[in-house]
């Protein structure tokens, strides 16, 4: 089979930015409060825009930095737990607004590891020739599904997009992915859903799982694209809380050299648009050399988790 690498990203964020400040002014809570338990100061915040948007933002940005035409992209995926809308799916929104003509288009939900889900099924398809050219998206508008009273929650979410471009070649770009799911834990985050559908986790039993299975999650990733810890020159996981990434990281003995992500501080916890967000922000200031190893890795709802090494565009 060909390989696969991404060609490109692009990323998208409202232009509301809600303070820790702001969130104290509507639930018992504190800028003290939040940088301490999720090392986070900022997220943005869609008014009126919507899921579609927000993808559609993100999608253009990639498709164009990638120097394609329209009609050269043959798949469009959508990862996104928010949208309201079922049908016709966000990526075919998405793909119309782009001028798609005929590609295969669906959305894609596995929570937040929704991304890394969507690429691994992007890149089997290219692999296996049904598209040359395809488009993932991770979109987010969890202001939607936020319980805006719970202050164990509502301090976390943020609105984005993130975007990649995948393209066949000769070398693999993207390496195997490791995926799958614990059903036991399916309840530990979840949108409950009641015609309004709002978020939900139970916070320990999160913490504990990520910090206990993600190490050994990242190390197999690695392993499989046959390479060590030691030679990723970045780290983009899931933007849950900063708490949560430094204790992940913390267990690889990466070298000072390499680049961690951290957006989860100004954006929030963007659930599927969080690794593609955080990636093509490192990308884009060229914070990681090109063609250098970085490791995605995600985590969610399910719960479910998703992850691979990828040749830096």
């Amino acid at each position: 089979m060909p390989g696969t690498r991404i060609a490109a990203l692009g990323h998208y964020q409202p232009s509301r930015v809600l303070t820790n400040d702001d969130l104290a002014g509507m639930v018992d809570t504190s800028d003290e409060w939040i940088r301490r338990r999720t090392g986070i100061a900022t997220r943005r915040i869609a008014d009126t825009e919507s899921v579609t948007d927000l993808a559609h933002g993100a999608a253009a940005k990639a498709l164009a930095a990638a120097g394609l035409a329209p009609a050269d992209i043959g798949l469009i995926t959508v990862a996104t737990c928010s949208a309201i809308d079922r049908c016709p799916s966000i990526a075919a929104q998405v793909a119309g607004r782009l001028g798609i003509p005929t590609a295969v288009a669906y959305d894609l939900n596995n929570g937040c590891a929704g991304f890394c889900t969507a690429l691994a099924s992007a890149d089997h398809s290219v692999r296996a020739g049904a598209a040359r050219h395809a488009l993932v998206i991770g979109a987010e508008k969890m202001s939607d599904v936020t319980d805006w009273t719970d202050r164990s929650t509502c301090v976390l979410l943020g609105d984005g997009a993130g975007a990649a471009v995948l393209s066949a070649d000769d070398e693999a770009g993207i390496g195997p992915v490791v995926w799958g799911s614990d059903p036991t834990r399916a309840d530990a985050v979840r949108l409950l859903d009641d015609w309004h559908p709002r978020f939900a986790q139970e916070g320990q039993t999160v913490f504990r799982w990520v910090t206990t299975a993600l190490p050994d999650l990242a190390r197999e990733a690695c392993r499989r694209a046959g390479i060590a810890p030691a030679d990723l020159a970045g780290v983009v996981t899931h933007q849950a809380n900063l708490r949560i990434i430094e204790a992940v990281v913390r267990q690889l003995d990466l070298p000072q050299t390499t680049v961690i992500a951290q957006d989860v501080i100004d954006s929030g916890n963007t659930s599927a648009a969080s690794v593609p967000l955080a990636f093509a922000k490192l990308v884009e200031r060229r914070e990681i050399p090109a063609g250098a190893p970085v490791l995605l890795l995600s985590f969610g709802g399910g719960l479910s988790w998703a992850g691979q090494v990828v040749s830096c565009p």
